[in-house]
């Protein structure tokens, strides 16, 4: 007789509410296409079932040890409607054959649908055996049920627990995680999320999967990339996290972190160069709502001749260096850094228009390659930040604890001082093509009779109006606009507009003001550039005036650990970046090229405007003030990489790229220095986050 189980808990990859099962449909069998849609889930289930019953031969072996328990079989519908089996566990190889084989049997059907277009649907099949007709009611049996006693309840809870998992099924793709920042990684989905009529918002990032995933399948990008081998060590090498364990309502997964690079500077006086990076990556969730996540960096590196040098310039009072954008460095041997980071936050969604985080990592509010507004080219920092999105509308508060590590900054007892940032962004988007958006932030001491100040929680209200009462010297304050054309699905436009002093008197005199500190972005991108699927062209210009960001209290300036919290050459500078980004399958290659010209300061005590870390009342006069004033510099730097993505769970990748760069300045100072650098690298990292080499 043939047998058959149990129940279908059809629980699709993609997890919605209620409310939003309009957007999704289920695979749909011939005898299902006239039944009413609320019914299509029923019907799949059934004809799954049938085939099922009429199909599964139970296994001798099976029969012969009179074996019980549960075949769990994890499958999916594609794209093109196609039946396929991604995972089976059960005690015997047999049982796993057999699922299998029934599976491969099950015929082509109409896929499911997201936003009436096709798409994977995931399920979970549990079957118990011995297996009985589900679609026959059992028969009753009687027997005598006995009461337990609290104690003997209680002692069953561990084993209840245990009991509770589920087949791991990618729930991060949902989550309200974010999404790591990278340039290269958010180019695979910049496109889909800006294409003319979305009504979606891209200058605060990171992003978060749920929001991400309703323009994008990661799910299904994800798949068609997977290498298709069955055994665990191929598996947990090519497609999946080390570790992941899903219950019914949590979730994490674990991986390790790596980032090993050998190279040579050709213009150092050492051999070559290197990084070498272990950690660890924890990520999981906690419901639907919630998610946490904690990366540990243990590194230890040496980098080309003129970035060595500059760690080296921006390093803490008592520190050997400061590695831009990751952390203060120890020495390491003779001639290498030894630089710890750790970043992590917890992130909540109480509400569909709003996300609450709170952690230790970067921020970045832009469309561009740069940012004017709130860079990531600075170390991590603690941050609490929420998201508010209703209509039209995204609001983003984020209030930051940042430090000074110049002497000036520490107090008796050679601590580090505190310092905070509150910024304000609101994203509008005015047409189905135009999105403007108003920036403002606000740089604030703590000090013995000020601490962390009240006024500026209040996520509504005006920074310069605090600042003015409280007085100028409270707090330095920066203003800011941004909008972004989609002039097709193909070519937008976006651009930044940042100002730290408004004086009108002193901006429409026509005598080039010091007071007139403001920058500005320009910027388009082309995807799909020439009709080449997955190609990215992108130009971007900036121009920032002397003392922007800066302030006459060097405490107040717009940094954090020694670095800019915009723009990494800080102010006073004009720069064009050229980016190409190309992705097939697995493979990848990125090109940028930086042309530059800045004012940095000569060893003569005097502020031309470029280090932000500089007192503006230093400057050498209140008119005729241009960009590049002082030691005028020229930059050229390029890049070209090369490598191929191993992991896609993970974003596990190996890579080889060249670098080169010439650095001219008119004078050589104490900290300036001429490089002509070619750098070759070769490595494979987890890669994470942006790291910056173009200074």
């Amino acid at each position: 007789m043939k047998k058959f189980l149990f129940l279908l808990l059809l629980i699709p990859y993609f997890t919605f509410s209620q409310e939003d099962s309009f957007f999704e449909k289920p695979p749909v069998f011939p005898n299902c296409e006239s039944v009413e849609i609320d019914a299509l889930q029923n019907c799949f289930d059934t004809n799954v079932l049938n085939h099922i019953y009429n199909t599964f031969k139970t296994p001798e072996i099976v029969s012969e040890e009179k074996y019980n328990g549960e075949v769990v079989v994890l499958f999916e519908v594609d794209k093109e409607g196609a039946f396929h089996v991604i995972y089976v566990d059960a005690m015997y190889d047999d049982l796993k054959d057999e699922a299998t084989r029934v599976f491969d049997a099950l015929p082509k059907i109409k896929p499911g649908t997201y936003n009436g277009k096709p798409t994977f649907k995931q399920y979970s099949l549990p079957i118990q055996i011995p297996i009985v007709n589900q679609m026959v009611p059992a028969k009753a049996v009687t027997k005598e049920v006995k009461k337990l006693s609290i104690e003997d309840a209680i002692k069953t809870e561990y084993d209840s627990v245990n009991k509770k998992l589920v087949p791991y099924t990618n729930k991060e793709y949902t989550s309200q995680l974010n999404i790591p920042f990278t340039h290269s990684g958010y180019a695979k989905f910049d496109r889909n999320i800006n294409l003319v009529g979305t009504n979606s918002h891209t200058a605060s990032k990171p992003f978060v999967y749920e929001d991400v995933s309703k323009y994008y399948d990661f799910k299904a990008e994800n798949e068609a990339l997977k290498k298709g081998k069955e055994t665990l060590v191929s598996r947990k090498l090519w497609d999946e996290h080390l570790v992941r364990y899903q219950a019914e309502n949590y979730w994490f997964t674990i991986d390790p972190i790596f980032d090993f690079e050998v190279g040579k500077d050709t213009d150092a006086d050492f051999s070559s160069t290197y990084n070498n990076t272990r950690g660890i990556n924890i990520q999981g969730g906690l419901g639907e709502k919630f998610s946490f996540y904690a990366s540990v960096f243990e590194s230890q590196g040496r980098f080309a001749q003129y970035y060595n040098q500059y760690a080296e310039s921006i390093k803490a009072s008592d520190e050997v260096a400061i590695i831009p954008g990751r952390g203060i460095a120890k020495r390491f041997k003779d001639d290498s850094y030894d630089y710890p980071v750790a970043e992590a936050y917890l992130s909540y969604a109480p509400t569909d228009f709003l996300n609450v985080q709170f952690g230790h990592g970067k921020n970045f509010i832009g469309d561009g390659y740069r940012s004017l507004f709130l860079s990531d080219v600075a170390s991590p920092s603690t941050f609490f930040k929420i998201n508010t999105k209703f209509w039209k509308i995204k609001y983003t508060n984020t209030w930051m604890w940042l430090k000074d590590v110049t002497p000036a900054g520490t107090d008796e007892d050679g601590a580090y001082l505190s310092k905070y940032m509150a910024t304000h962004f609101l994203s509008w988007n005015a047409t189905k093509r135009l999105n403007i958006g108003f920036f403002e932030s606000i740089v604030w001491a703590k000090s013995q009779n000020r601490g962390f100040d009240v006024n500026y929680l209040n996520p509504i209200i005006f920074y310069r109006a605090i600042e003015f009462e409280t007085g100028q010297d409270a707090g330095n304050a920066i203003m800011g606009l941004s909008a972004k054309y989609k002039i097709n699905d193909n070519i937008n436009a976006y651009s930044q507009f940042v100002l730290d002093e408004f004086s009108l008197s002193d901006i429409t005199g026509g005598e080039k003001s010091w007071k007139n500190k403001f920058g500005y972005q320009l910027g388009l991108k082309y995807y799909n550039a020439f009709k080449v699927d997955n190609l990215l062209l992108q130009a971007e210009y900036n121009r920032v005036r002397p003392y922007t960001y800066s302030h006459n209290n060097t405490f107040l300036n717009y940094g954090h650990n020694n670095q800019s919290m915009a723009h990494l050459w800080g102010a006073n500078f004009s720069e064009l970046v050229l980016i190409g980004r190309y992705s097939y399958k697995r493979w990848f290659a990125n090109a940028k090229m930086v042309l530059g010209s800045r004012g940095l300061d000569f060893d003569n005590a005097i502020s031309y405007g470029s280090n932000i870390y500089e007192s503006y009342n230093d400057r050498p006069g209140d008119t005729g003030i241009t960009v590049g004033q002082g030691n005028k510099t020229k930059t050229f730097y390029t890049n070209l990489q090369a490598g191929y993505l191993i992991n896609p769970a993970t974003n596990l990748k190996i890579f080889a790229d060249i670098s080169v760069r010439d650095f001219n300045p008119e004078a050589q100072t104490t900290t300036t220095f001429k490089n002509n650098t070619v750098w070759f690298n070769f490595g494979i990292r987890t890669d994470l986050f942006n790291w910056y080499f173009d200074l």
